[in-house]
């Protein structure tokens, strides 16, 4: 039967059981559970007769998912903001990092500069970064900014291409998504809102940037984001990765 592999570690599954829901105009609820067999020729898998879903095999199926599909338990560090059954948020406070170019306006360059704090979210619907002011961990109603980086589009989201990201949603991969993101190329400016606010645009703010121009990242280049913050990021509420 057709299976499909999860995780890092690459676990085989295999379609065992199909659940249907039903729903009447009325406002009514029903389920149906339905065993799963193979097809002899093609090996497809074919949803068979169903019967009425009782309550134990629903408490049988939830419980399965919770020891299986739900984050394992990890120690939260102090750069974690929220987890949840869909996205990681976590912080990384300002730092010089190397970053990588290859944009026929800004040339084929690598340079350590200063970036602002950060803010990424993992999640099954992609990977965003935004930017915070100061060096203090986010709280709830902290501020967000646009990343102030080629290669995103609006709400953060990140183009990832040929990055090497984690397939793991996790704590432990984290580190995994950091790397994917600065030890890629920088190639171009995504359609979309303004990033930077800088005499010259966007390609001269990372001409300059790269030239060595600012000891620490300036600031007042960031551009805020209306209404969203950490917390509400963390909640999923930004249309975003969540």
């Amino acid at each position: 039967m057709n299976g499909v592999s999860i995780g890092q570690t690459g676990h085989d599954v295999t379609l065992s059981r199909a659940l249907l829901l039903y729903a009447g105009s009325n406002g009514a609820h029903y389920a149906t559970v339905h065993a799963v067999t193979e097809e002899p020729k093609t090996g497809r898998p074919v949803i068979g007769a169903g019967r009425p879903l009782d309550r134990r095999a629903l408490v049988d199926a939830l419980v399965q998912l919770d020891r299986n599909a739900a984050p394992k338990a990890e120690f939260l560090s102090s750069n974690v903001l929220g987890v949840t059954s869909a996205a990681i948020t976590w912080w990384c406070p300002p730092a010089s990092r190397r970053v990588f170019f290859d944009c026929p306006k800004v040339g084929n360059r690598s340079a350590v500069v200063p970036h602002p704090g950060l803010v990424f979210q993992a999640g099954a619907q992609g990977f965003c970064v935004f930017a915070v002011r100061g060096a203090d961990r986010p709280v709830e109603g902290t501020a967000l900014y646009e990343p102030p980086y080629f290669n995103t589009w609006d709400k953060g989201r990140i183009c990832i291409g040929s990055a090497n990201v984690p397939r793991r949603i996790e704590i432990s991969a984290i580190k995994g998504w950091e790397d994917g993101f600065f030890n890629s190329a920088f190639t171009h400016p995504n359609a979309g809102g303004k990033r930077v606010t800088y005499r010259g645009g966007f390609h001269a703010f990372w001409t300059d940037m790269l030239d060595g121009k600012f000891e620490a990242f300036p600031a007042r280049a960031l551009v805020r984001m209306k209404e969203l913050t950490a917390g509400a990021l963390v909640a999923g509420k930004n249309g975003g990765a969540a």
